[in-house]
C-alpha cells in the first residue's frame, strides 16, 4: 500500500459479456433481410425453409460449447449444426452482407469488426503455435549438435 493508492482507481475484474442475445439479433436480422430479397417474402414471416434453418440455428446456439463467450457463428471452428446447414448458414451471413450495410448499417460494422477481432485472435494463435514449434525444432537441433560434439570428442580420446 503506496501513499497514493487511496486516491488511485481500483483495478475491477474483467467483465464477461454475454454474446448470445446480440448474435442471435444478428442472425434474426438477416435471415429477414435474405428471405425478403430471395424468397419474396414479407413482413417478419419467412418462409419454411428459413424458418426451419433459423429454428436450428437458434436451438444449436444454446449449446454451443464456447457459452456466453462464443464467438461469432459465421467465424467459429467448431460448426454446431451438419455440414449443408452450416453450409446454407454461412451463404445467408455472405450473401446478405451489403443489404444488411442498407438496411442495418451500425449493426452490420459492429458485427464486422468483431469478426475483424475472430479473426485477429485465430491469426495470432495460429502463429504462436507456429512460434513453438520452431522454438522445439531448433531446440532439437541444438541438443542433437551437443551431442555430437560430446561424441566426436569422447572418439578423440
Amino acid at each position: 500500500m503506496g501513499l497514493f493508492s487511496r486516491f488511485l482507481p481500483k483495478r475491477k475484474p474483467v467483465e464477461i459479456k454475454n454474446n448470445v442475445p446480440k448474435e442471435k439479433a444478428n442472425i434474426k436480422k438477416t435471415f429477414g433481410v435474405y428471405c425478403h430479397s430471395h424468397h419474396n417474402t414479407s413482413g417478419d414471416k419467412l418462409c419454411p425453409k428459413c424458418t426451419a434453418l433459423l429454428a436450428t440455428v437458434m436451438t444449436k446456439m444454446h449449446r454451443c460449447p464456447y457459452g456466453i463467450t462464443k464467438p461469432i457463428c459465421d467465424r467459429c471452428d467448431i460448426p454446431c449444426f451438419g455440414t449443408s446447414q452450416t453450409k446454407e448458414f454461412r451463404t445467408i451471413m455472405k450473401s446478405t452482407l451489403k443489404r444488411m450495410f442498407l438496411k442495418h448499417p451500425v449493426m452490420t460494422v459492429k458485427h464486422k469488426l468483431a469478426s475483424m477481432g475472430v479473426d485477429y485472435a485465430k491469426h495470432e494463435q495460429e502463429r504462436k503455435v507456429q512460434d513453438k514449434a520452431k522454438a522445439r525444432e531448433k531446440a532439437a537441433k541444438e541438443k542433437a549438435k551437443t551431442k555430437d560434439e560430446t561424441d566426436k570428442s569422447k572418439n578423440k580420446k
